[in-house]
């Protein structure tokens, strides 16, 4: 992956969505013994690899997510995001994120294909560049490598 030093950097906004608060404690079979926090200094401690800044935000609350959505538009060069439940429920969230036409990853710990049918249909994934899951914190990770790399070939492009 290349490396740019021209500019300011890239500005990501990384949106957790509800119940990864409870993180370490909630079904660690599932979801890893990881806390959100320690989450959060994986994903800055990449963000320092890649050159890029991140800001962090978790809410339960779909619209105080939208809020954060909408408040990105113009700030930030990409949307990292875990929907978690609001995945497979959520049109205000995917009509935010189209409105707003920020490059997004969807992200998740756990494989949502493999879960139970209602897990399986994405209301996110129609309007991200693409979707990571099954990696555990891990997928966090490449979520940012993946995003990073599409906003430097898209400007590099342009």
């Amino acid at each position: 992956m290349t490396l740019s030093n021209q500019g300011p950097p890239l500005q990501i906004l990384v949106l957790h969505g509800p119940n990864l608060n409870l993180l370490g404690q909630r079904e660690p079979d599932v979801y890893g013994s990881l806390t959100l926090t320690e989450i959060n200094k994986r994903i800055e401690d990449q963000a320092r690899t890649l050159q890029v800044k991140v800001s962090c935000f978790q809410s339960n609350h779909e619209g105080a997510l939208v809020d954060a959505i909408q408040e990105a538009w113009g700030q930030v060069q990409g949307l990292l995001i875990n929907p978690a439940a609001y995945t497979h429920t959520s049109v205000a969230i995917r009509d935010a994120i189209a409105a707003v036409k920020l490059p997004t990853v969807e992200v998740h710990l756990s494989n949502i294909h493999q879960r139970e049918a209602f897990r399986h249909h994405s209301y996110i994934a129609p309007v991200a560049v693409g979707q990571i899951s099954g990696f555990g914190y891990y997928s966090y990770i490449l979520g940012l490598q993946a995003l990073v790399q599409h906003l430097r070939e898209t400007a590099s492009s342009s």
